[in-house]
């Protein structure tokens, strides 16, 4: 979520208000979810195996509650939620793509934007796509993205959290992760930049973590 604040404070934008899919309801997905709210953004959906649940609204914390305890119950699905809500739809309309939105945040399986998903999501009006997943985006998907012009925020660089809490210590606070996340997001899009790639953060990310490499081999005298 800080990568995707970076991104959009990156054209004059921000999170407040944005209406976001979220795809999956482990941990990640709902943690997602939590931090959306914390940004000002609607997240609408949550899905697993089932389905998915919408709520034209938008899930606030109290919402977000029930679906964090739906799913702490061991096979529990979120279909099961719709019977806490009265605005919910539960797989409506056909998939989970077709709902207008501005932001989508795949947090489940891999391949789970594919390029039928990557056009509707463009045909709709869809400002961007931000892997809270690996590799959720297809490697055809990325291509009509990058031709449609859509945002696009790779596990490669939105990922890279957890590796920043543990360089951090115990003591990081949110504002620290934030400090960092922003350095980060700075160092590839220059990255990218430099390289003739300026606004592909895919390009962008893989080059930088190559150079990194590089640069550490020949410190210590492995090139």
């Amino acid at each position: 979520m800080h990568f995707a604040h970076e991104m959009l404070k990156d054209k004059n934008d921000s999170l407040e208000g944005k209406r976001c899919l979220i795809v999956g309801s482990g941990k990640v997905a709902r943690s997602a979810a939590e931090k959306l709210l914390d940004y000002g953004a609607i997240p609408l959906t949550f899905s697993d195996s089932s389905g998915f649940v919408y709520e034209p609204d938008g899930f606030d914390k109290t919402k977000l509650g029930t679906i964090n305890k739906i799913k702490s119950e061991r096979g529990a699905r979120v279909g099961r939620y719709i019977i806490a809500s009265t605005t919910a739809k539960f797989n409506e309309p056909g998939t989970l793509f077709d709902i207008p939105c501005d932001l989508v945040f795949p947090c489940g399986a891999m391949g789970d934007i594919d390029t039928d998903a990557a056009n509707i999501l463009a045909d709709n009006g869809c400002m961007g796509i931000i892997e809270g997943g690996y590799s959720s985006v297809t490697c055809d998907a990325r291509q009509i993205l990058k031709k449609r012009c859509m945002l696009y925020g790779p596990h490669q660089l939105t990922l890279t959290g957890n590796t920043i809490v543990n360089a951090l210590g115990n003591k990081a606070t949110d504002a620290d992760l934030a400090l960092q996340v922003s350095r980060i997001y700075k160092d590839v899009k220059m990255t990218a930049q430099e390289f003739n790639t300026r606004g592909d953060l895919f390009a962008g990310a893989a080059i930088c973590g190559f150079l990194r490499v590089a640069n550490a081999l020949e410190s210590h005298g492995a090139v």
